[in-house]
């Protein structure tokens, strides 16, 4: 800083000099056209070839002033700074890094302790989008663990919508954001579509050109079950209104583990079946009797399929069906879809947030959900 101080006051000086030295000559050419008696004809054109030669200098010099006046600003305002910050240090000289995130885990273990208080309830709003990272192709999907209770704060990135191979796994969502501290997982099998979910610890997805659900456990890097969900369409025989394989779509929430499909049997409407997580077998099955092929995207909040209308902008989320009573109703619940093209969109039961793939962009929305607190007697 000092030196840039340095070097800004003598060229701004130089400036200044030089300008009233052109100011200077240009006088005294003045004077001798007035009286060019006082001047020979040498001399004379001599001071004029000078002249012209710096006027097309001044609109550079004004603009260089301009510029050095900014560094000077520019300087100051690195200054004042410095000294906010000096402030804060101060203000936070009494804790150190690691203590200030111990301090922020504690509160986070205090957060999801009191959000597992909280019972399952009706969705009835959707907060505004919040740009988490812009990567990846327009389709993908990203993800962090949907078991409850969990302190995993991996993140899993997944881009495309076929014959993809390669998960990529990041430490936190900070890292996520930046891009850094990853590992890649080389799947033994390529995924279709977009509808992948990470529960507990292991990634469950659909293997392409095919119906045949797997679920590939992280840690040992290997694939522990296969099994076929009979039935189901697959290859775009019955996928979202986007298309892009998305024929069966696994998400999680409070209850568990869910497939969402269709078969030809019902005709193309959303069929949800409840599977056990160790072997992928189905436990019980619904039919929703809303059409697959009408539906943007679906997600599962507490035993509750909720379904948009559109991937593209103006979207709302527009059907439930609710499981435990095996009943349906439509909605109105509107969101903004940012991007206006939403290719992945699930519920995270731990966070009760959304994750959404929007054109490339990885965006996630709260939730708000009518609900009856637990007591300790429920």
């Amino acid at each position: 800083m000092e030196v840039l101080d340095l070097r800004t006051y003598r060229d701004l000086q130089y400036v200044r000099d030089t300008e009233n030295l052109m100011k200077t000559v240009d006088g005294r050419l003045r004077s001798a056209s007035e009286n060019p008696r006082s001047l020979n004809s040498k001399s004379f054109q001599d001071l004029k070839d000078k002249v012209t030669q710096l006027l097309p200098l001044l609109p550079v010099l004004e603009q260089y002033k301009a510029d050095a006046q900014m560094i000077l600003r520019l300087r100051e305002e690195v200054r004042n700074l410095s000294l906010v910050l000096m402030a804060i240090q101060e203000e936070m000289g009494a804790y150190d890094y690691e203590e200030l995130q111990q301090r922020v885990l504690l509160l986070e273990t205090r957060l999801h302790s009191c959000m597992q208080k909280l019972g399952c309830g009706k969705l009835t709003g959707v907060s505004n989008p919040i740009t988490v990272r812009a990567s990846g192709s327009r389709f993908g999907s990203w993800m962090t663990d949907t078991m409850i209770p969990s302190s995993d704060s991996r993140v899993w990135s997944m881009d495309g919508y076929y014959k993809g191979r390669r998960v990529l796994e990041y430490r936190t969502l900070g890292d996520f954001v930046k891009g850094q501290n990853f590992v890649q997982h080389l799947l033994p099998h390529p995924w279709a579509g977009t509808g992948h979910v990470v529960y507990n610890g292991s990634l469950y997805y659909n293997k392409y050109q095919s119906n045949i659900l797997i679920k590939y456990h992280f840690r040992s890097r290997s694939v522990q079950v296969q099994r076929s969900l009979g039935g189901a369409g697959y290859n775009n025989t019955f996928p979202y209104s986007w298309g892009g394989s998305s024929d069966i779509d696994l998400m999680a929430d409070e209850s568990g583990l869910w497939a969402v499909y269709t078969t030809i049997p019902n005709a193309g409407n959303i069929v949800i079946s409840q599977l056990e997580p160790q072997s992928l077998e189905v436990v019980r099955t619904w039919d929703t009797g809303f059409p697959k092929r009408s539906a943007g995207e679906s997600f599962m909040i507490c035993g509750t399929l909720y379904v948009t209308n559109s991937h593209l902008a103006g979207a709302k989320i527009y059907f439930a069906y609710h499981t435990n009573t095996s009943t349906y109703e439509y909605t109105d619940i509107p969101f903004h879809n940012q991007y206006s093209h939403i290719s992945m969109m699930d519920y995270n039961p731990r966070e009760r947030v959304l994750y959404t793939w929007n054109n490339g962009h990885q965006v996630l929305y709260n939730v708000t959900l009518f609900q009856v607190i637990k007591t300790a007697g429920d």
